[in-house]
């Protein structure tokens, strides 16, 4: 079984779409194996997105990843990589597919309500970085 990383970003959870969102990993049976609150510091939110450190958008997207809570999830399922990132959608919103989460309630490309990890060397990073063994139910 695969497993990937999800956050419901500050935007989701301020707008209160943590439900909708689970709703539909569970209606496409990706399974949650772990799932907590978090309010990143700045310096963590600069360390999950390191990354993307010298690109133009870092500064304004690790102050908006900390500027409220988030929820961070572990999903386990066949595929569940590229299957998180189907139901997601784009990054820009704006050329997501029609029934994507993006798509369905971004408001920017920066404010675009879920983050996912890309590959399993991304994911096993990001989950690492949240969460340890005790932590998930496989």
């Amino acid at each position: 079984m695969e497993q990937t990383l999800s956050i419901i970003k500050p935007d989701g959870v301020g707008r209160a779409l943590i439900g909708e969102v689970i709703k539909r990993f569970e209606a496409n049976d990706i399974k949650i194996v772990a799932m907590k609150m978090v309010h990143m510091s700045k310096q963590q939110a600069e360390g999950f997105y390191a990354v993307h450190r010298e690109r133009p958008f870092f500064n304004s997207l690790t102050d908006f990843m900390c500027s409220g809570p988030a929820v961070v999830m572990v999903l386990e399922g066949e595929n569940v990589i590229a299957r998180n990132r189907d139901l997601m959608g784009a990054t820009n919103y704006e050329e997501a597919a029609a029934g994507t989460i993006r798509k369905d309630f971004a408001t920017s490309i920066e404010r675009n309500i879920v983050h996912g990890s890309d590959a399993p060397e991304t994911a096993a990073f990001e989950i690492g970085y949240f969460f340890n063994a005790f932590e998930i139910m496989s």
